[in-house]
């Protein structure tokens, strides 16, 4: 089959009402790592139900449309999709319980070329349903690796999204090292993505893995972790955006290494997997409140 532009543009989304509590704040950031020192009063913040901080990607856990690509009407090969790219931008603080309204849409199909792929951008608005409060916006670049070549001259496919920035190459200005569990995804996938490469064995070496992988989002979680001890004070208000690319996939049992350079308005950053020297998160960039 091949992508239909104008059917993915105009794919239809059913909104969705999530309510959560405290307790799925709470587990989101221990699938994190958060508070793996229980002595950490800042961590302890996170993950105590008194007054309890969200960090503040939990939002990427939440009002997801699901496995949508593998309907056969897109007319993407779905076993050869990757998670491309991830930003997020926040515009408030999240409260510990509530209810929150997820509004999807195709932003951009865009065609890489015959043989090289295609991209599919979604866009997730996510509000609080009771107040209409706008608290993030999400966009989900999926890499369709078999899907390229569908544009004619007639339809030319959308542009792409600027390009986030290159990682820097000069020393990192901080530094922090979070060690992963053996079992870690099976711990995050508890936040909702139960893709069985992240747990069974034979479903992972049928994707092309020796074993199960991390989720791409735990690791991009953990990145927001260190941006919030390192650069925001453990303020999860602070932190206003948070964009990176995904190069590579983490193996339960790497500590990942957060590196962090100091810019305008906030951080570049990359995560490592520190034991294999393997770039899993590159192209980091979070802007940041002042305090």
């Amino acid at each position: 089959m091949t992508i239909d532009f104008h059917q993915l543009r105009h794919w239809a989304f059913d909104d969705q009402i999530s309510p959560y509590v405290e307790d799925d704040c709470i587990r989101y950031a221990l699938s994190l790592g958060i508070a793996s020192n229980p002595l950490d009063d800042d961590d302890l913040k996170y993950v105590h139900e008194d007054c309890t901080r969200v960090v503040p990607t939990f939002l990427a856990t939440v009002g997801a449309p699901g496995p949508w690509a593998a309907d056969p009407r897109t007319g993407i090969d779905w076993m050869q999709i990757l998670h491309g790219e991830h930003r997020m931008r926040f515009y408030g603080t999240l409260s510990a319980a509530g209810r929150l309204q997820s509004t999807t849409r195709v932003s951009r199909v865009i065609d890489k070329g015959a043989g090289r792929g295609a991209l599919v951008v979604t866009e997730r608005s996510i509000a609080d349903h009771d107040s209409g409060q706008l608290l993030a916006t999400v966009e989900h670049v999926s890499f369709c690796r078999a899907d390229g070549g569908f544009a004619t001259s007639d339809i030319p496919g959308d542009k792409p999204l600027d390009a986030l920035p290159a990682t820097p190459s000069v020393e990192p200005d901080m530094v922090m090292d979070m060690p992963t569990l053996p079992n870690a995804a099976l711990l995050y996938r508890l936040n909702g993505d139960r893709n069985p490469i992240h747990v069974l064995p034979a479903a992972a070496q049928k994707a092309g893995f020796d074993r199960p992988i991390l989720h791409g989002l735990c690791t991009y979680g953990m990145a927001a972790r260190a941006i919030l001890k390192r650069a925001c004070a453990s303020v999860p208000s602070r932190l206003a955006s948070l964009s990176a690319r995904f190069s590579s996939p983490v193996l339960p049992g790497d500590t990942l290494r957060a590196e962090m350079w100091r810019a305008e308005g906030g951080v570049r950053f990359r995560m490592v997997a520190a034991e294999r020297g393997v770039a899993v998160l590159t192209n980091g960039v979070a802007d940041i409140r002042p305090s």
